[in-house]
C-alpha cells in the first residue's frame, strides 16, 4: 500500500471518530438524527449544503467529462451547480418555515394521497441511483491508490458508507461536512497549480491536448442553460438538499447559508476540470474515472495528494450518506410514519430509519457494480425526482390559486413527458429534466386556471399560520 492510502485511511478514521463524538452527544430523539434538531447555523448550513452537493459528480465527475467530450468546460457543470443553488436561495425561506421534514410532506399537504405517494416513490427511487453515483466515485479513487479489484472495493465502500450513516444521522453528517468542505476546496485549490506545474505547466496541455479541449464554451450555451435549470430544479426538490434547509436555525440562516454555499461552488468549479485536462495530456488511456486520482498521484506530493484524494473520498462518501439519510427520511416520514403506523414512537421511528438505511446502502452497491458514469448516474437521478414534481412543489409554496388536480397531473405528465423526451433522444439538445419540469409547470398553471374559473376550490395552503408561528418560535 503506498503512503497516499495510509493518509486517506487516517483521514477517514479521523472523520468517524468526530462522527461517533457529535452522535454521542448531540443525538435525542429522531428529530436530531434527521434534521440536526433544527439549529444549523448560516456557516454549517453552507458547510453541509456545499459538501452534500460537491461530491462525485463535482470532483470526480467534473475532472472525468474534462478528460472526455467536455474539456475545460467540464467546470461549468459545478459554476452551474453554484448558481442553481443562488435561485434555490429564494426558496429557502418557504422551505423553513413549512415546518417540514421531507419534501413529499409538503405536496401531501397540499394535494392530497395520490400526489404524496407518487412523490415519495420518485424521490426514493431517484436517491438509490443518486447514492450509487458517490459510491462509484469513492470506490474509483481507492481503486487507483491502492490498486484492489474495483468491484471488491465498491462492495467496501458501500458498507462502511452504510455504516458511517447509521452512526449518527443529520448532526454528525453536518459537523464532519465543515471539516470535508474545507479540506476539499482549499485541499484542491493549493494542489491543482502544484499538478499543473509539476505536469509541464499550461504550455504542456496546449501543445498536447485534442484540439478544442481549452475551449471554455466547449460543452455549449444551450447545456450551460439546461445546467443551470436542472439545478434550481432538482436542489429545490431534492430531499437531500432540502433537509438541509429544514434543519436550518430559522428561514434567514437558510437563505444566508445557500447564498454562502453558492459562492463557494461557483469558485471551486473549474479546478477539477484543470485536473481532468493534465491526465488526458498524460495518460490518454485510462478510465475517465480515474482521471483525478491518476493525476494527483503522480503530479503532486504525497502528503498534499493523499489529503486532496481522502478529502475526495470523505466528500463522496458524505454525499452518498447524506442520500441515504434521505432516503431514510423518506420512508420513514412518508411510508412508515404516514401509512403503516400513524402513532409509531420515536423509538420506532429510529429503528425503521436505520432499516431503511441499511437497504438502500446495499441497493446502491448493486447499481454501483455495473460501474455507470458518474454524472449519467447523477443526472438520471435529478430527472427522476423534479421533472414532474417540481412545479406543483416550488410554485404551490407561494402560489395561493393551485388545485388538487393541478398538482396531481403536472406531477403525473411532467414525469412522462421526461420519459418520453429521454427516449427520443433529447431533441434540440434540451434535457428531459428541463422537458419535463416545462411540462409540469405548463399543466400545473393551465388546470388550476381553469378549474378556478369553474369554481372549484384552491388546494390547502402548505405553509399555514400554525407552520409560520411554529418557525417564528424557533427563531426567536
Amino acid at each position: 500500500m503506498t503512503s497516499t492510502f495510509y493518509i486517506i485511511v487516517a483521514y477517514m478514521a479521523g472523520m468517524i471518530g468526530i462522527g461517533l463524538w457529535v452522535a454521542k452527544r448531540k443525538i435525542k430523539g429522531s428529530n436530531d438524527f434527521m434534521l440536526a434538531g433544527r439549529q444549523l447555523g448560516p456557516l454549517m448550513v453552507a458547510g453541509t449544503l456545499a459538501a452534500a452537493e460537491i461530491g462525485g459528480g463535482s470532483t470526480l465527475g467534473v475532472a472525468s467529462k474534462a478528460y472526455g467530450e467536455w474539456g475545460l468546460s467540464a467546470g461549468w457543470y459545478v459554476v452551474c451547480a453554484g448558481i442553481g443553488i443562488f435561485l434555490v436561495s429564494f426558496v429557502a425561506p418557504y422551505l423553513r418555515k413549512s415546518m417540514a421534514t421531507t419534501v413529499p410532506e409538503i405536496i401531501g399537504r397540499r394535494y392530497g394521497k395520490a400526489s404524496h405517494m407518487i412523490t415519495t416513490i420518485l424521490s426514493i427511487s431517484a436517491l438509490f441511483f443518486a447514492t450509487a453515483a458517490q459510491v462509484v466515485a469513492t470506490s474509483s479513487v481507492i481503486h487507483v491508490v491502492t490498486g484492489a479489484d474495483i468491484k471488491t472495493v465498491v462492495v467496501i465502500v458501500g458498507c462502511v458508507v452504510t455504516g458511517y450513516t447509521l452512526m449518527g444521522g443529520l448532526v454528525s453528517v453536518a459537523y464532519t461536512d465543515i471539516v470535508h468542505i474545507f479540506f476539499i476546496t482549499v485541499g484542491m485549490a493549493i494542489a491543482m497549480p502544484i499538478i499543473l506545474h509539476n505536469a509541464g505547466g499550461w504550455s504542456y496541455l496546449v501543445e498536447n491536448l485534442p484540439p478544442g479541449q481549452l475551449g471554455l464554451t466547449k460543452v455549449g450555451w444551450k447545456t450551460i442553460a439546461g445546467l443551470i435549470l436542472m439545478y434550481f430544479m432538482t436542489f429545490s426538490t431534492g430531499q437531500e438538499a432540502v433537509q438541509r434547509y429544514f434543519a436550518a436555525k430559522n428561514a434567514k440562516v437558510a437563505k444566508t447559508g445557500s447564498f454562502l454555499c453558492s459562492v463557494l461552488m461557483a469558485c471551486y468549479g473549474f479546478i477539477p476540470a484543470i485536473i481532468g485536462l493534465v491526465a488526458l495530456a498524460h495518460f490518454p488511456n485510462i478510465s475517465a474515472n480515474s482521471a483525478l486520482p491518476t493525476a494527483a498521484q503522480h503530479f503532486a506530493p504525497t502528503i498534499i495528494a493523499g489529503l486532496v484524494l481522502a478529502s475526495v473520498v470523505a466528500a463522496t462518501m458524505s454525499s452518498a450518506s447524506g442520500n441515504m439519510l434521505a432516503v431514510s427520511t423518506l420512508f420513514t416520514k412518508d411510508v412508515y410514519q404516514t401509512y403503516l403506523n400513524p402513532k409509531a414512537a420515536d423509538k420506532d421511528l429510529m429503528t425503521w430509519s436505520k432499516g431503511a438505511i441499511i437497504i438502500v446502502g446495499a441497493c446502491s452497491i448493486v447499481i454501483a457494480l455495473n460501474d455507470y458514469p458518474i454524472i449519467s448516474l447523477l443526472i438520471l437521478a435529478f430527472t427522476m425526482r423534479a421533472a414532474g414534481p417540481f412545479a406543483a412543489f416550488v410554485f404551490g409554496l407561494v402560489y395561493k390559486k393551485a388545485t388538487v388536480n393541478a398538482g396531481l397531473w403536472s406531477i403525473i405528465l411532467g414525469s412522462v413527458a421526461a420519459i418520453v423526451w429521454k427516449q427520443m433522444g433529447e431533441p434540440y439538445g434540451v434535457m428531459s429534466i428541463i422537458f419535463g419540469s416545462f411540462t409540469s409547470t405548463v399543466v400545473f398553471f393551465a388546470i388550476s386556471k381553469i378549474e378556478i374559473a369553474m369554481g372549484k376550490p384552491s388546494a390547502p395552503l402548505a405553509i399555514t399560520a400554525e407552520h409560520e408561528a411554529q418557525a417564528k418560535e424557533d427563531a426567536a
